[in-house]
């Protein structure tokens, strides 16, 4: 019998061919084959909300091979991705290749559908053993995504282009992360700060000494916590109760002479447990956490580790594990790391799926062994890294408990006054690494000297540290995708999508790894927040989603979703078109205009900041805009100037480029190599005067 396996990428089909004899043809689909056109809206609202989707142009070809090696097969395997958007595209080949092939009803038999979640021999196997049927309730999920999105991204674009500025464009997830990012900002500049003092003293006895800090006064915690409320939650501030300069003078004013006595010292052992196997989401945090991949990157490596067979499926809410993997990785640990690190029996971790439909493993190694030399050597660097983190954690998942002591540390100030004053100190040291074998850096010693109740010790010194209390942060990609994963907006495999498009439409710039808001990213919040609030907010957006997997699993009809959502939709755009229109922000300059000799402001377009008069459009004058910073560079002396490389990231450069081509990643780095060079010519010249 021949059999033709469509797969949707060359890797994965090339990667499936070394597992199949010659009795199987395996070729791609490049994706999708079928779409909705670009040009208009191709939604049917009267009917249904029907998608007219098309052959997608540069798939012709492609899909007349398809049919020639179909008419000669006896049975078509689509072995499309195990999800929503997988499913989608082999009913869309079953569609297209039945119509051209016009097979009557008995003819469709030929197609078969099956799923795997990892690129192994054995895997696939498997899965031909047995096929199933196409999922209708997945395809029809997928199905109402695309036709949801294209609604609210085609009729909301218009609306911008009249409310705001031409060529701008909205999409329904993405306009939340938007909000999410502008709230942040807004939030940050409301702020108000406010100043605190901590007290810390040095003390030492024969053995060694600490720095412990004030706790108590007269029993009373000095510690203080304020809490905010955020657009995305709470936000608590720690801070002190001494909040001026004199009454921390005061304090160690009270202290001086004083006996400083051990008051309690506490030791206990605590057990701290691996982590579960990444799934998408917490693998993008840690990528970024870890090496400051972004969403989009790290995906795209994880795409080719899984198709190179390397990894698991990449796109998961799952934390589960099959048996067989817990058996191997089991014996991989104990065979190298001895059988102190194997607990008595295996971990099964579990946790809140969005579909059960699609559940399946976690992200892990297809093979427990396989260390990151060998897809260093095969694929490169970076792929090495993110298989190695992957590697790491999954093998990290089964290992033992780490164990690790505790000590804290009271000492009481006493004599003099009638004031109490109580200090601690806390240190840790690890007593078993167990799984913190495979990841050293998250755990250091802090190991204090052995202090006994009842000791008097030595005052080294003591002294007060003002503080600043700090505004809620900025969201980095971390940050934005657990946030987003948190409040059930969009889903793990489109969070990369929706923060590179929030970027690539210059509604959010990267500032040192954090998102900050344009001008422009700004004007489209305010106006979707003025017009769609409904739409456009937190709960609604989850529940949409929560409405998506009731599709997916068959609790809900997808068609009379469209429909509780479009009726208030269509409402809100026609009411919206009375609106005002919005204002963009623009920053005023120093520099006149050479035509008028207006002020110069900095405005944001498509291609980031640019100088235009401040009185446009009746003056037109506009230039490129530079951003100085106050360093200079270590080479020339000239201007360090901000700069984007072509995939947008900033760095910072000599103005004088290209003429000198220093360049550099952080401001830090220069001022470094600025300091190095003034002390080498500082060096220099005393050497000359020697």
């Amino acid at each position: 019998m021949k059999h033709l396996v469509i797969v949707e990428s060359p890797t994965k089909a090339r990667t499936i061919t070394k597992f199949l004899g010659s009795d199987y043809d395996i070729k791609f689909s490049m994706g999708h084959v079928m779409d909705l056109p670009k040009s208009r809206l191709s939604i049917d609202v009267e009917n249904n909300f029907t998608p007219l989707y098309e052959v997608i142009g540069d798939k012709k070809k492609l899909i007349a091979e398809l049919k020639s090696l179909a008419k000669n097969a006896d049975t078509i395997i689509l072995a499309t991705d195990p999800d929503r958007e997988g499913e989608a595209i082999a009913a869309h080949i079953k569609d297209v290749l039945s119509t051209n092939l016009k097979l009557k009803t008995q003819d469709l038999k030929k197609f078969q559908r099956i799923a795997f979640h990892e690129i192994t021999e054995s895997a696939i196997k498997e899965a031909l053993l047995h096929p199933r049927d196409i999922d209708t309730n997945l395809v029809n999920a997928q199905t109402a995504r695309r036709v949801l999105d294209r609604l609210v991204g085609y009729e909301l674009s218009p609306l911008l282009w009249k409310k705001v500025r031409r060529g701008l464009s909205a999409g329904r997830v993405q306009s939340v992360a938007l909000r999410l990012i502008v709230q942040r900002e807004r939030e940050i500049e409301r702020f108000a700060k406010s100043n605190y003092w901590t007290i810390h003293a040095l003390f030492a006895n024969k053995i060694g000494e600490a720095e412990f800090e004030l706790l108590e006064i007269n029993n009373q915690r000095i510690e203080s916590k304020e809490k905010f409320t955020l657009y995305d939650g709470e936000y608590n501030v720690s801070k002190t109760t001494l909040d001026s300069e004199k009454k921390a003078q005061e304090i160690l004013n009270d202290l001086k002479g004083k006996e400083f006595v051990v008051s309690d010292v506490a030791q206990k052992q605590a057990k701290r447990t691996p982590s579960p196997v990444f799934t998408t989401s917490t693998l993008q945090q840690d990528a970024s956490r870890r090496f400051g991949f972004s969403g989009k990157r790290t995906m795209s490596l994880a795409q080719k580790l899984y198709e190179e067979g390397f990894i698991t499926y990449h796109r998961t809410d799952s934390i589960a594990v099959s048996k067989q993997a817990i058996i191997k990785m089991r014996e991989f640990i104990e065979k190298e790391y001895g059988r102190k690190y194997l607990p008595d029996s295996p971990r099964i971790f579990s946790g809140k799926q969005k579909n059960a439909q699609e559940a399946h493993e976690g992200i892990r190694p297809t093979q427990a062994g396989r260390k990151q030399q060998e897809v260093t050597g095969q694929m490169g660097v970076d792929y090495g890294k993110l298989y190695d983190l992957i590697w790491r954690r999954a093998l990290a998942s089964q290992m033992a408990d780490a164990i690790i002591e505790s000590t804290s540390v009271l000492v009481d100030a006493k004599n003099g006054s009638s004031n109490v004053y109580r200090f601690k100190a806390a240190g840790s040291v690890l007593v078993f690494d167990g799984f913190l074998r495979l990841n050293p850096q998250a755990l250091k010693d802090n190991q204090l000297p052995k202090f006994s109740a009842n000791e008097i010790l030595v005052e080294k010194n003591i002294r007060s540290d003002a503080h600043e209390t700090a505004p809620p942060p900025r969201y980095n990609e971390a940050s934005i995708i657990a946030t987003l994963e948190e409040k059930g907006i969009g889903r793990p495999s489109t969070y990369a999508a929706i923060i590179s498009t929030l970027v690539d439409r210059a509604y959010v710039e990267r500032v040192e790894r954090k998102f900050v808001p344009t001008p422009i990213g700004m004007s489209v919040n305010d106006f979707l927040v003025a017009n769609f609030g409904d739409i456009d907010d937190i709960p609604f957006t989850a529940s949409m989603e929560e409405t998506l997997d009731d599709v997916a699993n068959g609790k809900k009809d997808w068609v009379a979703m469209m429909k509780d959502f479009y009726i208030p939709f269509e409402k809100d755009i026609k009411d919206a078109e009375g609106s005002e229109r919005v204002a963009i922000a623009t920053e005023a300059t120093d520099e006149k205009c050479p035509e008028c000799s207006s002020t110069l402001v900095i405005r944001h377009g498509k291609f980031g900041k640019f100088l235009s008069c401040s009185t446009f459009p009746d003056c037109k004058f506009t230039k490129a805009f530079v951003e100085e910073t106050d360093s200079l560079c270590p080479k020339d002396a000239g201007k360090i100037v901000v700069r984007k490389t072509r995939k947008g990231r900033k760095f910072y450069g000599c103005a004088n480029y290209p003429k000198c081509d220093f360049a550099a990643w952080k401001l830090e780095d220069i001022n470094k190599s600025a300091e190095e060079k003034e002390r080498k010519s500082a060096k220099k010249s005393t050497e000359k005067k020697k």
